[in-house]
């Protein structure tokens, strides 16, 4: 089976350049969505047939796989967070030539001016805030956006940004790009793209305008604390070897139990930002002291449960890889128990201890678990008793 596929722009006047055109002459069978049809069809021979491109994508490769050739008209770059991809992905076997054409980050950059070799590109097409909220903490200096018409518009973008204390850009947006009479592209603060509607189809470019601080080892005194109580903080000292400890390079999802401040959920999202956080504190204050903090440390991202842990429904949660075990409220057995059979083999658990009964505890439920203590390190800040900070393993 031979596939080509072919990028346009919303250009009315398409330009083809003669290798191009023979391929579009010469077909029969041609692909693409309903936009695509309005601009390629005065370049198409008079016999033809249009598949029209529409969900669900595996009906449509099996239509594809009855062709012997076929050519697939796309948006710009079919290999760019294109159909090119979800094609060579369904249909292997099949022969694939593509020409492609720029994509629209690409022509954003194009129309503003903008050297975009360094530009961190993130697809918000129908998809979580996640790789946007990670491009953010690791402090992109450029970042080209895909964006949707509904959550990820650029308002609802520069919004978020603005919540999470990152006004240290300036966005560049671009409208109807390719359509010559109609495109537009705007150099706007992130407050006046707040506060705008667009044209769809759009994208935009944040480009840093100052470096924003980020800490390693947050001051403890930076924290919105609970009822100003600072006992009530897992110290910075403490903080870090807790995490040390869970390996948060190699993990993906982690839970932190009883998270309070929320202080050892954003000091890991910062320092790691590809993980999935989950926090979870029984306090009905949890949630505002979370965001507070998070909204003032810039660590989008972070999912709060409130409630009993031991009651609080997970299904929809992604399952952890590692979790941390900040405060217990008397319940460290029942804990300990459920959190357990959803870790993966070599899941780490890790205990803040502050009592001898609690390290015994802990020690017993995870031998009755069948699983490992691997470490414990005892650590003590000023005059404040001594913490153990106790590692356990899933084999």
């Amino acid at each position: 089976m031979k596939i080509t596929i072919i990028g346009i722009d919303d250009n009315r006047e398409q330009f083809f350049r003669p290798e191009v055109l023979k391929v579009l002459q010469e077909g029969y069978h041609f692909s693409g969505g309903k936009r695509h049809y309005e601009i390629i069809k005065p370049y198409l021979p008079s016999q033809h047939e249009w598949i029209e491109v529409v969900p669900p994508m595996g009906a449509l490769m099996e239509q594809y796989r009855q062709l012997d050739d076929l050519v697939v008209i796309a948006s710009c770059d079919p290999l760019f967070n294109g159909i090119g991809e979800t094609i060579m992905r369904h249909i292997p076997e099949a022969t694939v030539k593509v020409y492609p054409s720029f994509h629209s980050l690409q022509m954003l950059a194009h129309r503003a001016l903008l050297p975009y070799q360094s530009m961190h590109e993130v697809t918000l097409t129908g998809r979580p805030w996640h790789e946007f909220d990670r491009a953010l903490i690791q402090r992109e200096s450029m970042i080209g956006l895909l964006l949707d018409r509904k959550e990820h518009t650029p308002a609802t973008v520069a919004q978020r940004m603005l919540d999470y204390g990152y006004d240290n850009y300036k966005a560049y947006v671009g409208e109807l790009l390719g359509n010559q009479e109609e495109e537009w592209v705007s150099e706007l603060s992130l407050s006046e793209v707040a506060k705008r509607e667009f044209s769809y189809p759009y994208n935009m470019i944040l480009v840093e305008t100052k470096p924003k601080q980020k800490y390693f080892g947050i001051p403890d005194e930076e924290f919105h604390l609970l009822n100003g109580r600072a006992k009530m903080l897992t110290k910075s000292p403490i903080r870090l070897l807790s995490l040390s400890m869970l390996e948060l390079n190699n993990r993906h999802v982690f839970w932190d139990i009883g998270s309070c401040t929320g202080s050892v959920s954003i000091e890991a999202k910062l320092q790691f930002p590809h993980l999935h956080m989950v926090a979870f504190e029984i306090r009905p204050e949890g949630a505002e002291l979370l965001f507070s903090n998070s909204k003032k440390f810039g660590t989008p991202g972070i999912d709060f449960r409130g409630g009993d842990f031991c009651e609080v429904e997970m299904g929809d949660l992604p399952k952890p890889d590692c979790a941390f075990i900040g405060g217990h409220g008397g319940k460290l057995v029942e804990i300990v128990q459920k959190v357990w059979p959803l870790l993966p083999e070599k899941g780490l658990l890790v205990f803040n201890s502050v009592s001898q009964e609690s390290q015994d505890l802990f020690r017993v439920t995870i031998e009755k678990v069948s699983g490992t203590i691997m470490k414990e390190v005892e650590i003590s800040i000023d005059n404040n008793n001594p913490i153990r900070v106790m590692k356990a393993i899933k084999l």
